[in-house]
C-alpha cells in the first residue's frame, strides 16, 4: 500500500468512533469512491453488514452504534425516545423482561435502511414515524462508551409515551411515570407542548401532571397551547374529565385516591 493509500485509510478508521458504522453514502461524500470501499473490504479494513453499510473487520457494534451513524453521517432525526429513553436515564421503575425493547422515533418521511432492519440486534427495534413534535426540541446527548447519541430527554419521552398510548402503552404506565417527573423544566414542556401537533397528547399530559400534583405545571403558560376544540374519547366506557374534555380510564381517576 502507498503511504498516501495508507494515510487514506488511518485517516478513515479515525474519523469515527469505535462500536459504529461507516455508511457507504457518507464515504462516497468524504472521498472514499465505490471502488476504494471494495478494496478496503477485500484488504480485510472494513466488512460490510448489509447492503450500504459496514464496520470495522472485527469491530462490536449494536444498534446505538447503528443510531450514532444515522444522526451523524446522514443527519437523520431518529433518536431513541419513549419509555427506551426514560429507562436509560433511569426513570423507568418497571423492569424489562427477556430481550430488550428499543423504541425509536424520526420523522414522518424518514425510514430505515434495509440494512438496519435485517441485522441481528440485540434489542428488539420498535420504529415510530411521525410529526407530532419538532424535529430537535427535547432531544439530549446519551453516553456510549466512547460517542454519543441523540435521545428524548424526559418532557418529550414521555409524550411520546402518550403518543402510543393507549394502543402501544398503557395509560396507567404513562401517568406512573410522569408522576415521578418532579423536576422537569418549564421552558422545555412548554416548547414542546406549544410545538405538539397532538390534542390527544397535550390534553392527557396536563391532565396527568395536573393530577400528580407538579409544581412546574403552574410555570406553564397554557394560552399558548392549543387544545383543539370539542370531546376526545381516549378510551371507551372512562371517566369523562370536563377541563380537558377527555375520557380516560377509571383506574386513572381513581388512582391515589383515599376510598
Amino acid at each position: 500500500m502507498s503511504a498516501s493509500n495508507s494515510s487514506k485509510i488511518n485517516q478513515l478508521m479515525q474519523s469515527q468512533p469505535y462500536g459504529t458504522v461507516f455508511l457507504s453514502s457518507w464515504l462516497s461524500g468524504n472521498g472514499y469512491s465505490p471502488d476504494l470501499q471494495k478494496r478496503y473490504k477485500s484488504s480485510k479494513w472494513l466488512e460490510s453488514i448489509g447492503t450500504g453499510a459496514m464496520k470495522r473487520t472485527g469491530d462490536q457494534i449494536d444498534m446505538e452504534g447503528a443510531l450514532y451513524a444515522l444522526q451523524n453521517q446522514v443527519g437523520l432525526s431518529l433518536h431513541i425516545g419513549g419509555r427506551s429513553a426514560l429507562v436509560l436515564q433511569g426513570r423507568s421503575h418497571y423492569l424489562e423482561m427477556g430481550k430488550r425493547e428499543m423504541v425509536l422515533f424520526g420523522q414522518a418521511a424518514e425510514k430505515l435502511p434495509k440494512w438496519f432492519n435485517t441485522y441481528p440486534w440485540e434489542s428488539i427495534v420498535k420504529y415510530y414515524p411521525s410529526a407530532f413534535l419538532p424535529v430537535s426540541s427535547g432531544l439530549i446527548d446519551y453516553d456510549v462508551r466512547n460517542f454519543k447519541v441523540k435521545i428524548s430527554g424526559p418532557a418529550r419521552a414521555i409524550l411520546e409515551c402518550l403518543y402510543l398510548a393507549p394502543k402501544e402503552m398503557a395509560l396507567m404506565e404513562c401517568y406512573e411515570l410522569l408522576e415521578g417527573m418532579n423536576n422537569l423544566r418549564p421552558s422545555s414542556v412548554q416548547e414542546l407542548l406549544a410545538g405538539c401537533t397532538s390534542i390527544k397528547v397535550k390534553r392527557l399530559f396536563l391532565f396527568m401532571a395536573e393530577k400528580a400534583g407538579h409544581s412546574w405545571l403552574k410555570h406553564i403558560d397554557l394560552s399558548k397551547i392549543d387544545l383543539g376544540k370539542g370531546k376526545r374519547s381516549i378510551v371507551s366506557g372512562g371517566v369523562y374529565i370536563p377541563k380537558f374534555e377527555i375520557t380516560v380510564p377509571k383506574e386513572l381517576t381513581d388512582h391515589g385516591t383515599t376510598l
